[in-house]
């Protein structure tokens, strides 16, 4: 059906997204000193936040602790109806609680109190009813009440639902902000995703150790063939009595030295190498040494220990390939 041209579906949705954003802008003038002391609370947990509800609370609970979670506050959901089965034992001294119960009488919520008071653990309440059992049990009650659902019949969660949600990132981010979380941080507990590709560190990927090619510079040309070939890198370092990286000779080397040296055989690594090779150090962002292979059209980069020369390691292109920078 069609009102004016616009049809009664387009007219409802767009009364959902606005019943849902005025409940959310409702919290934002609502906010007072009771978010800070829930700030307090969360920031001062020595153990984990266990974040509780039923329902479709529930279900946003589990989404908020699992935002906690990411941004370095550990954190776990913890089904309230599961919790008079045994699941209560994850409760431990120096957890908080955060509960959440649009009407703050969920008898699920309500029957874990007793054991939330006996651990003497901190409890936050996000409900609707600021005068409920729930937020008469809580330390903090950040009231998340709704003038209105987004449901016609004023039934299904709606609107509660997305001002519970909104609360609860509020909270995760403003306690990574107290907590100093930053984006390295997050790469950290991120290793898998986009984030954590772009702040992989040269170290991470680097071939250390017995794996590093290296010759001397008076190394025979059949030696130097030889390290090159089973390191298994197209390229060795070459390095003077001191142990420092002086040149590095790759297969494009060997095969540009059979046009100018007469004898190859007869040749030494000094004789081949390449001088004043690019390097790069091990606490740069791959990404780093990535833009500086893309630059010079190399494959790979001698990693040099901190104010000095001596190889610590060497990245390939084929490590970043496998990493996905590439």
């Amino acid at each position: 059906m069609r009102r004016g041209g616009e049809s009664e579906g387009l007219r409802q949705a767009r009364h959902v997204l606005l019943t849902e954003a005025n409940a959310v802008m409702a919290l934002a003038d609502r906010l007072d000193a009771r978010f800070d002391r829930a700030l307090d609370l969360l920031a001062g947990c020595k153990g984990k936040v266990v974040v509780s509800g039923m329902g479709k609370s529930g279900i946003i609970g589990r989404k908020i602790a699992a935002t906690f979670t990411s941004t370095g506050t550990p954190a776990i959901f913890l089904h309230a109806g599961e919790a008079a089965h045994g699941d209560a034992g994850v409760f431990m001294k120096g957890d908080a609680v955060l509960a959440l119960s649009s009407s703050g009488e969920s008898d699920e919520v309500v029957r874990l109190l007793p054991l939330v008071k006996r651990l003497e653990l901190p409890l936050i309440a996000l409900t609707g009813n600021p005068t409920s059992t729930l937020a008469n049990a809580a330390d903090v009650v950040l009231d998340v009440g709704v003038a209105e659902e987004a449901c016609p019949l004023g039934l299904s969660p709606t609107a509660s639902t997305t001002a519970a949600l909104a609360l609860g990132d509020a909270l995760a981010v403003a306690l990574l902000e107290r907590k100093g979380f930053g984006a390295e941080d997050f790469a950290v507990l991120h290793p898998a995703g986009a984030l954590g590709r772009r702040f992989l560190k040269v170290a991470d990927l680097m071939h250390a150790g017995d794996a590093i090619p290296s010759v001397a510079a008076s190394t025979p040309f059949k030696d130097t063939l030889l390290e090159i070939t089973s390191k298994r890198l197209g390229i060795t370092g070459v390095v003077n009595a001191k142990g420092e990286l002086i040149g590095v000779i790759t297969d494009g080397d060997l095969r540009r030295a059979l046009e100018r040296v007469d004898d190859i055989r007869q040749a030494t690594a000094g004789e081949l190498m390449t001088r004043n090779p690019k390097t790069v150090a091990a606490t740069a962002l791959a990404a780093q040494a990535l833009a500086i292979m893309e630059r010079h059209s190399i494959t790979a980069l001698f990693v040099l220990a901190p104010e000095r020369r001596t190889p610590i390691g060497i990245v390939h292109l084929h490590d970043l390939l496998k990493a996905g920078l590439v």
